[in-house]
């Protein structure tokens, strides 16, 4: 029966050296910040959505909106509460305007004011949209690149390290399995560390940018559902 020595990851770790080791230090830090930003967004995500439903039960729950603006504002990571937020203040300004317009004037007003004032909601209601997906999608062109970029910065480092077994092999006269097998492991011992960093970041990119698309969808689907009610109550 024949035993198989276990691979002890970081005794090869231990003996890279130069190029290679420098590889090695930038794929470990790629690493560590993958795995922090996977959390980081896993929270903030799950968090965005889950504070998103609360506030859609509340919103068609209520009949007043003064009422719904209170639950806005303790809910701070749902981007569709911040939306109605902003849609909130921009209809309180267009009212105020209004009703100014009319103590002034006289009652009635022309449509072209009317319209002026539902578009003002609408850009407050789209600035705010667009600036919350910023934030959601914030740190995932991190994840992408890096699952792009450290194959590649494996390869580079494995691809080094074997060069460098092959030239001191020719210095040393001889290529017998003992010479060559410790070079070799130092060197592919990047590509391990590379497919390590890289595949969670690929894996955590397309499953944060769904759930991203699916709150997008979401926000666009209640602007229109808020300009609607606006519409067909204060205009």
């Amino acid at each position: 029966m024949t035993l198989v020595a276990e691979l002890d990851l970081f005794e090869i770790l231990s003996q890279t050296r130069g190029v290679e080791l420098g590889v090695v230090v930038v794929l470990l830090v790629l690493l560590a910040l993958s795995i922090f930003v996977i959390f980081y967004k896993l929270v903030h995500v799950s968090q965005a959505q889950a504070q998103s439903i609360t506030f859609l039960e509340r919103f068609w729950e209520s009949k007043r909106l003064d009422d719904i603006f209170r639950v806005a504002e303790g809910l701070k990571q749902s981007p569709i509460a911040a939306m109605f937020h902003a849609g909130y203040i921009e209809l309180s300004k267009v009212k105020k305007g209004r009703d100014a317009a009319v103590a002034a004037a006289g009652p009635g007003g022309s449509m072209h004011e009317h319209m002026g004032g539902i578009e003002n909601v609408e850009r407050a209601l789209n600035r705010t949209r667009v600036s919350e997906l910023t934030k959601l999608e914030n740190l995932l062109p991190f994840l992408a690149t890096n699952g792009s970029a450290a194959p590649f910065i494996g390869l580079f480092g494995t691809v080094w390290g074997i060069m460098t077994a092959f030239h001191a092999i020719g210095q040393a006269g001889k290529a017998d399995l003992a010479t060559v097998s410790g070079p070799i492991a130092e060197a592919l011992i990047a590509t391990a560390l590379s497919l390590a960093s890289a595949v969670p970041a690929v894996i955590a990119y397309n499953y944060f940018t769904r759930r991203i698309k699916v709150l997008g969808a979401e926000m666009q689907t209640f602007g229109s559902d808020f300009l609607n009610i606006v519409k067909r109550h204060f205009f």
